[in-house]
């Protein structure tokens, strides 16, 4: 039997693995430009013929595709940047060497994490019901702030949402960070202590440029994540009042399961695909986030 060589053998070993990613994420991918560049709908499942780029034309001149994006920007960002920052407050927390009962509190704090998310949306869904849920009944009025509504208030929405998720993704901003903060050497902050340095200059010298790589990989997923995540708004609001709070990928959802238009919803999924491609090229470009994990 021939020797086989050593590149040759290892690339025999990285061929499942390589067949498994194609068969996974290209073919579904170009399964759905095909898609995108047909008529396919449920009038036209097996005698649906090919009309190019209309279905992006048509996507492109919906006279609230503005509307649609303004919206899935406020749902990005505005989950982001609270979820990041609750995260990472609660993983300094934790981090602190004298801190007792952390392992209690960790526990406490990881519960969301723990249960299934969307059933998780169909309790918070229940506990926002205006006026008898019991975030409007208890919790609100004992913390002297006004009922949501969201039915009817587009702020009350959104803050429902956003409120919402920071619930259900806040144990994993945690973890990671946390993670983060448990590799970082514990020398170097007692170096800075003889050095007299502060609080706040160990955490802007120490920890943040420790924990560069960490905050890059949590900023770039999540913010591809929480672009496409449609479960909370779906599940919660629907998009309304009206369409205020519908994001692209609710609304490409609902043009294949709601409206059986499967071409259009392909060809959204690209756009919404490439919309997320481009900002995340920019969001590591000009933020240095590149940086940090090269």
């Amino acid at each position: 039997m021939p020797k086989v060589s050593p590149k040759l053998e290892g690339l025999l070993y990285f061929l499942p693995l390589l067949a498994a990613v194609l068969f996974l994420f290209l073919y579904p991918l170009l399964y759905s430009v095909y898609i995108s560049m047909t008529d396919m709908s449920l009038l036209h499942f097996y005698s649906y013929k090919f009309v190019g780029l209309l279905n992006y034309v048509l996507a492109i001149k919906l006279h609230y595709i503005s509307t649609l994006l303004i919206n899935t920007v406020i749902w990005t960002v505005g989950s982001l940047v609270p979820m990041m920052a609750l995260g990472f407050a609660l993983a300094l927390i934790l981090n602190q060497r004298d801190l007792k009962g952390k392992s209690f509190f960790y526990a406490i704090l990881i519960l969301p994490w723990a249960f299934p998310g969307f059933i998780s949306l169909l309790v918070w869904q229940g506990m926002w019901v205006y006026p008898y849920g019991f975030m409007n009944r208890y919790l609100l009025p004992l913390l002297h702030l006004p009922p949501i509504n969201a039915l009817s208030s587009v702020p009350d929405a959104w803050a429902e949402l956003i409120i919402t998720n920071l619930w259900l993704s806040f144990p994993y901003y945690m973890t990671v960070f946390y993670s983060g903060l448990q590799s970082i050497p514990t020398e170097l902050y007692e170096l800075a202590d003889v050095d007299g340095a502060g609080a706040l200059t160990k955490f802007l010298r120490i920890t943040v440029p420790s924990l560069r790589k960490t905050i890059a990989f949590v900023a770039i997923t999540s913010f591809v994540f929480t672009w496409n995540n449609f479960y909370p708004i779906y599940v919660l609001t629907g998009g309304g009042p009206g369409i205020s709070t519908e994001t692209y990928i609710v609304y490409a959802y609902q043009q294949a399961f709601a409206y059986n238009n499967y071409a259009m919803a392909a060809a959204l999924s690209i756009i919404s695909t490439l919309i997320t491609v481009v900002l995340a090229i920019v969001v590591m470009k000009y933020t240095g986030v590149l940086e940090g994990i090269t």
